[in-house]
């Protein structure tokens, strides 16, 4: 999954680890600027939206139909703001504890919506989420708390203990569900089927599959672990038998286990709340983790070394604490060399919680926009699930508009709810598509797109189909052959600046740039449609100082077309494209 060169970087880490515990102070080395670095083109770069008290989302309480779209307004903001940022992946938080923010048949709804339990929005918030997210090219996942069902009287927990009450146990005043009992798993499972039978998320997350910090264990270690793994197993399973595209991923504790020369303190995944995090991607039960790794110095760095030594060819995308740049009043640079630090390991990165993110707290938004995620990114394919690649687009056709911008327009064979678009751009042929800096838009559902005035000009395009597994098709460029030179005259090439030309026309002529037809090997000049059709013929006398540089076009349909010249031995050369609108 990762390159030689990134396997050689990570080698050279654990050197230096080895060769010191002071990791805050190595690490500053790796704190470099991004343009010292390759922007990698594949990077999960994601965030927790929270919904348990509405502290990310919402703030509005669907009171009314009035306060519901307000509400969706709000999020939309929301969403806008991290699409702006360059996130791609939303983990929203669905289950709450024991209640929901869709309409679901085995729980309550949550307060969050409403500002009462069980009451409905008047809408399907979920749904919502997910149209908006796909339209701003971005995954939803939808975030569920797994073993905390909330107080014991509460909505969620009175609903689960009358539905499955061998499932719930009773810790102080809160209610869990038992991960030591069989049925809990199937429950998990049930949870996660409905959810994605109903919708089209593009993962399950689970948060909290552990044994609660109250829980006093008595099994164990390693049968504990089972217990954890079971649920897991149980969920992979159910969600890959219905669309094995989805991703199913977890948020395990920071620090999977103590290291040889670091000790996690006496908190860790393994062996406090039995969370087998890498057995479940070693196993194969397990897409994605997103390690909570809410520390610094030497209870981050090392810590994450491991995690990325032991990806088992899966995705990992550790989750920074930016919630203490204002509640332990950490300085951003604590943020940033993680950041930067994360990126060389070949990992993702994923904000705990957005909020913290768009609000730019200490400046971390600008930062991260300007310095870590200045372009865009996909999400890693998952080849664990296939390698079969989606069919090229194709009839990629780019149209200058009236006001300077651009519209492009393909087509696919694809069912349009399995495929989506990715559109590159360069100002060279053909455009490389393995460089993050060509990609101007991701995951598109549409078959068009309008580039701005600003960003159209001298540019040839390229788009690619993506299936759900997020595999990338061949690249259909634009022109589909590069336009050649050979032949052209020495005063053309000096004088043209890009090519091809781009022109338009809104009369009965057409008027060439005089450098064009007096130094070309040009009998006849052509308009053709972009199949290869001649649509109008003009002959040019033989003498060049003679030439005529205006082409009647007057009985040439509206549309975009071809401009070539045919010369001596039948040479042809593409002048350029020209859209005909009057």
């Amino acid at each position: 999954m990762h390159s030689e060169a990134m396997v050689t970087n990570k080698r050279i880490i654990l050197f230096l680890l080895a060769m010191t515990a002071v990791t805050s102070a190595w690490a500053q080395v790796f704190d470099t600027s991004s343009s010292e670095q390759q922007p990698p083109k594949y990077e999960v770069r994601a965030v927790w939206l929270t919904t348990i008290g509405g502290i990310d989302w919402p703030r509005t309480k669907a009171t009314s139909p009035q306060m519901a779209e307000l509400q969706r307004q709000e999020l939309c903001r929301v969403l806008d703001r991290l699409q702006q940022g360059g996130i791609n992946t939303v983990l929203l938080q669905t289950r709450v504890r024991a209640t929901t923010i869709y309409p679901s048949r085995l729980e309550p709804w949550d307060a969050c919506l409403t500002g009462t339990a069980s009451r409905s929005p008047g809408y399907d918030p979920l749904q919502f989420a997910i149209d908006e997210c796909h339209r701003r090219g971005m995954e939803l996942h939808a975030w569920l708390v797994t073993m905390p069902i909330g107080k014991w009287n509460g909505a969620g927990c009175r609903a689960v203990r009358q539905s499955h009450p061998a499932i719930v146990k009773k810790i102080g005043q809160d209610g869990f569900l038992n991960p030591e009992k069989p049925q809990t798993a199937d429950y998990m499972a049930d949870l996660c089927e409905e959810i994605t039978r109903r919708y089209d998320v593009d993962g399950i997350h689970l948060d909290y599959i552990r044994y609660p910090d109250e829980w006093r264990i008595t099994i164990p270690r390693q049968q504990g672990r089972e217990n954890i793994t079971r649920i897991v197993r149980t969920v992979y399973s159910r969600v890959k038998s219905l669309k094995p595209w989805v991703k199913v991923s977890s948020s395990p504790v920071g620090k999977y286990k103590d290291l040889t020369r670091h000790s996690s303190r006496g908190w860790n995944a393994y062996d406090k709340v039995c969370q087998d995090a890498q057995g479940w991607l070693r196993e194969g039960i397990m897409d994605a983790l997103f390690p909570m790794m809410y520390f610094r110095g030497d209870q981050f760095y090392p810590f994450a070394v491991d995690w990325a030594e032991n990806t088992y060819g899966r995705i990992v995308v550790p989750g920074l604490g930016i919630y203490f740049l204002d509640e332990a009043r950490w300085p951003l640079t604590d943020i940033t060399r993680e950041l930067h630090f994360l990126r060389q390991l070949g990992l993702g990165h994923c904000y705990y919680r957005s909020q913290f993110y768009t609000n730019n707290t200490k400046g971390l938004y600008t930062y991260v926009t300007r310095e870590i995620d200045r372009y865009p990114a996909l999400v890693p394919p998952m080849t664990w699930q296939s390698q079969t690649p989606p069919r090229q687009p194709e009839n990629l056709t780019v149209s200058p508009q009236s006001d300077g911008s651009v519209s492009l327009s393909w087509t696919h064979a694809g069912s349009p709810s399995d495929i989506s678009f990715n559109i590159y751009a360069s100002t060279e042929y053909p455009v490389d598509i393995t460089d993050a800096r060509n990609l101007i838009a991701t995951r598109r559902q549409k078959t068009s797109l309008v580039i701005p005035t600003r960003n159209s000009a001298g540019l040839y395009y390229a788009v690619t189909a993506t299936d759900r597994y997020g595999l990338e098709s061949r690249p259909l460029n634009f022109p589909s052959q590069q336009p050649t030179l050979s032949g052209w005259g020495e005063e053309w090439l000096a004088e043209s600046s890009a090519a091809p030309l781009l022109m338009m026309a809104s009369g009965e002529t057409l008027q060439l740039p005089s450098h064009i037809t007096n130094t070309v090997d040009c009998d006849y000049i052509v308009v053709e449609t972009l199949q290869g059709t001649i649509i109008h013929s003009q002959r040019m006398p033989r003498s060049r100082g003679d030439r005529a540089t205006i082409i009647d076009i007057s009985r040439v349909p509206e549309g975009f077309y071809c401009l070539r010249t045919i010369g001596k031995k039948n040479r042809q050369h593409r002048l350029g494209f020209v859209m005909v609108k009057r």
